[in-house]
């Protein structure tokens, strides 16, 4: 389906994809969720969301990472203006569109960045000015990453990734991001992660001391070998794959490379600019990945670009 053009009453938020500079997931809860310690970061990819009013709800989904994405009420952005609306008690309805550039079931979050976004467009265009505090709470009821999409920037993360504290964090970061074809589901790859590790004890998940000193100097080759991600070896033992693209961008001179969250899509951090536009020619040459593209962070959480209020 193609989005119809939006009216003049609407708003629009551009919301920013994230990465997991960190992961470390303990043993699962009776909940069957696993609790989490893990270094949320926004970077400079990003999904925009119109909404507008209609008579009746609904949503459509466009750009170059469409493919599918649903477009009915299963649909995380979907989701979260009805929450929003059942909480604040309005009866009008929305159409929702989203332009999709953030890669999809790639472990960046997109789904969670267009609730993000869908929440604050539509808390302007409703005129309910919500407290932040309420819109995190409703953000927490759609899904663990939602929160963090509508600040950005850096945070350290605890619980299910919704417990949300801010961290001390230096300097901008130049990244490649190496997009493979096809996706992986995030339950499977939590499965995937118990299965290896058996019976083996797993400690309760606490960040690392080298990932809190490498945000504070602002160094990227401290940053990059600070990288780290329990979840990574599920990725690769579901997609093996996976080695070959780490191997290859450390091979073209990446200072840190990682699965980013569940994956597949892999962050490889450059020591600056210019190395991270060469990294970027010489991973798309080498046909190991989909897709490859380059992001600066930490980023602006979910913001309106445009839109009035429509009363």
């Amino acid at each position: 389906m193609t989005s119809a053009m939006a009216p003049p009453s609407s708003v629009t938020v551009r919301v920013p994809a994230k990465i997991n500079l960190e992961l470390v997931v303990g043993a699962p809860r009776p909940d069957g969720y696993h609790p989490l310690s893990t270094v949320f970061h926004a970077v400079s990819l990003h999904d925009e969301v119109t909404v507008w009013p209609a008579d009746e709800w609904g949503l459509t989904v466009t750009g170059p990472q469409s493919l599918g994405v649903p477009e009915d009420g299963t649909n995380l952005a979907a989701r979260a203006a009805l929450l929003l609306a059942e909480s604040a008690g309005i009866t009008e309805p929305v159409h929702i569109a989203i332009r999709k550039d953030i890669p999809v079931a790639g472990g960046m979050a997109g789904g969670s960045a267009d609730a993000a976004a869908a929440l604050v467009a539509c808390d302007q265009l409703w005129g309910l000015g919500t407290p932040r505090v309420e819109l995190e709470h409703v953000a927490a009821e759609v899904g663990s990453d939602v929160p963090f999409l509508l600040t950005g920037g850096t945070a350290m993360a605890s619980g299910r990734g919704e417990v949300l504290a801010p961290v001390l964090a230096r300097g901008t970061y130049h990244w490649v991001l190496a997009v493979s074809e096809g996706g992986l589901s995030t339950p499977a790859v939590y499965a995937e992660c118990d299965r290896l590790r058996g019976d083996r004890p797993v400690p309760d998940p606490a960040p690392t001391p080298e990932m809190m000193t490498a945000l504070r100097s602002g160094d990227p080759r401290a940053l990059g070998a600070a990288l780290a991600n329990d979840l990574q070896a599920a990725a690769i033992s579901l997609m093996p794959a996976l080695a070959d693209v780490i191997d290859a961008g450390l091979e073209f001179g990446a200072i840190g490379g990682i699965v980013s969250g569940s994956g597949p899509t892999v962050a490889f951090l450059a020591e600056d600019n210019e190395s991270a536009l060469d990294l970027a020619v010489s991973l798309t040459a080498s046909g190991t990945v989909q897709d490859v593209r380059r992001a600066t962070g930490p980023a602006h959480g979910a913001h309106v670009v445009s839109g009035v209020r429509a009363r």
